[in-house]
């Protein structure tokens, strides 16, 4: 492995990492987002009101994208390995 492969596999890992992680953060901070603008409208400064429904939110986003998440790694890890076989080979 030289430099470049190297650096290929640091950029594809922080996409895969950036691809895995969105939708329980997007959920999260939408869910977030929701509760702030209903706080401010009715004036509620109650901090832990927040929790339940980004956790919900977030459980939800694991729910329904946990294939995806799953079917992700998988490529990777499977891509990763055909390198180092490659790679160990020549």
């Amino acid at each position: 492995m030289n430099t470049i492969d190297i650096a290929n596999i640091l950029r594809e890992t922080l996409f895969v990492a950036v691809k895995v992680g969105a939708p329980t953060l997007l959920a999260s901070l939408a869910a977030g987002l929701c509760i702030s603008i209903l706080q401010a409208v009715t004036q509620i400064n109650e901090s832990t009101l927040a929790f339940l429904p980004k956790f919900l939110a977030s459980m939800a986003a694991l729910l329904f994208s946990g294939s995806f998440m799953y079917e992700t790694l998988i490529t990777y890890t499977r891509h990763i390995f055909d390198q180092v076989i490659v790679a160990g080979g020549s």
